[in-house]
């Protein structure tokens, strides 16, 4: 480090302010963890970017107190949950909603709807909560380097300090830094179908939308096609088309609307190239990487944003252990372990589902995921910090089914008659146990709850983790004391 410079004492330093790095900062703050945020830029994303947020992804935000801020931000979307397609918007219809299937009974999946919020309106509520929670956000502040040794993390920062902290967090976005500066490769199909542009522009709809509400509107004119993305669902829309240089960008939208449009104005054109691309390894030491920077998508469904929050829920807890001194560095390792595998499907299957869209004369792809099963965070950890069931069947993918299997999201089931306190309340910050039907017996400083459960037989338990994953599945409650010790300090096989 530069002599004379001031040096601060922060645990867990993370770099880039944007979707995922202030939701990692929420988090930890939730477990009483004291955080820095570093981001270059000045403000918030000026682009809409990212806009529906999972029910996953709502749950996130609901155990940390701000689902209900983040609904109230996104009333202008509200009943735009529809796909919609026509040659021009003029001309488009709405889709029915996608309804599971099965014998009529509706599922509920969450005890969060999914919320439709451009980032450009969700990052700043963020960036406020995150302050108000007490984290150290300063934006305008890059990094400009780090160096790690046994201890802990030195960083050198842009506004002359340097910052010495016992983890680091590379929330930087696909061009990643932090990435680069650990060696750490990707891999993945790389760039997917052709370049694309963004084409963000004002225009007031209003009236041409009114009745056919949409978040999406595939246009299907020869001269213009692509799709219309909702931003506010009057004056704010992105369109997303192929990449042509030199277009002339007010002839085209015009053409793709169907309308004059007399008022429309462009915005920004951003041209990019869809990839698909995943970290090889998501921790190096104490630096750990999450969203883009461990992994880029197709953007269909917005799942970059939605896995990258998961990252941050799955890492938060985990450190925040070890630096209370509650587990052993060992329980670190277990985030590559999980969510490596996850970040992988999840890329995979939005570069699917973003084919299929494409070209929807395409056949079909047997293999591709249930929605729900990517929106309700319906992936199966199958090593990491977790006792697998010897006698479990996998958690299927194909078919929205979650039965508590270990490895996975606890199901949403509502505990009691008024239908506030969901089973996925349970856990977060801490630990919990769930039981069916059977009185339970108290185990240490659990909280639990006991409830006649379609997916727990009477005398079965489940040990939920702090990010209301299944860790253990048995008939002795005796023995989560010491299976709980043991997922904290032991040391996990090797990931290659």
């Amino acid at each position: 480090t530069m002599s004379g410079q001031r040096t601060h004492e922060v645990l867990v330093l993370i770099v880039g302010g944007g979707l995922v790095g202030l939701t990692t900062a929420l988090l930890l703050r939730h477990h009483g963890v004291a955080v820095t945020i570093v981001e270059r830029r000045t403000s918030t994303s000026p682009q809409p970017k990212a806009r529906r947020f999972h029910t996953r992804s709502m749950e996130v935000f609901r155990e940390i107190g701000l689902a209900a801020t983040v609904h109230e931000a996104a009333r202008d979307l509200a009943g735009h949950d529809h796909m919609a397609v026509g040659r021009t918007l003029a001309e488009a219809e709405q889709l029915p909603l996608w309804l599971p299937s099965g014998d009529g009974e509706e599922v509920e999946v969450s005890p969060e709807p999914p919320c439709l919020i451009a980032q450009d309106l969700l990052e700043p509520v963020l960036r406020a909560a995150a302050t108000e929670a007490g984290a150290d956000v300063r934006f305008g502040t890059a990094l400009l380097g780090f160096t790690q040794d046994a201890a802990g993390v030195s960083a050198d920062l842009a506004d002359g300090t340097a910052a010495r902290c016992a983890g680091l967090v590379g929330a930087d976005g696909a061009r990643s830094g932090v990435r680069a500066a650990l060696g750490i490769g990707r891999s993945g199909r790389g760039a997917v179908g052709e370049p694309a542009v963004n084409v963000y522009f004002r225009a007031d709809l209003a009236d041409v939308v009114r009745g056919r509400e949409f978040n999406l509107c595939r246009i299907e004119h020869p001269g213009a096609p692509g799709a219309l993305v909702s931003v506010d669902g009057r004056l704010r829309w992105v369109f997303m088309g192929a990449d042509r240089p030199d277009q002339d960008w007010p002839r085209v939208l015009r053409t793709a609307l169907g309308v004059a449009a007399p008022d429309l104005e462009v915005l920004s054109v951003l041209p990019w190239q869809p990839e698909m691309l995943v970290a090889d390894r998501y921790a190096a030491g104490r630096a750990f990487l999450a969203g883009d920077a461990a992994h880029v998508m197709p953007p269909w469904a917005a799942s970059g944003a939605n896995t990258g929050i998961a990252d941050a829920h799955n890492l938060a807890w985990k450190l925040a252990a070890v630096l209370h001194g509650a587990a052993g560095p060992a329980l670190l390792d277990s985030y590559h372990a999980e969510r490596r595998p996850a970040g992988w499907f999840v890329a995979d299957h939005s570069t699917r589902y973003t084919a299929r869209f494409a070209d929807p004369g395409a056949t079909d792809d047997p293999g591709l995921a249930h929605p729900f099963v990517l929106a309700a965070g319906g992936f199966q950890y199958r090593e990491g910090a977790l006792v697998p069931a010897a006698d479990e069947d996998p958690e299927p993918v194909t078919e929205f089914a979650p039965a508590g299997r270990v490895g996975t999201r606890v199901p949403h089931r509502w505990l009691g008659a008024a239908r506030t306190r969901s089973t996925v309340d349970l856990a977060g910050p801490g630990w919990a146990l769930l039981s069916g039907g059977a009185p339970v017996p108290v185990v240490g400083d659990l909280p639990s709850a006991t409830a006649d459960l379609d997916f727990l037989a009477p005398g079965e338990h489940l040990l939920l983790r702090p990010d209301d994953v299944v860790a253990w599945r048995g008939t002795d409650p005796g023995a989560v004391p010491a299976v709980r010790a043991a997922l904290l300090d032991a040391p996990l096989p090797a990931v290659p």
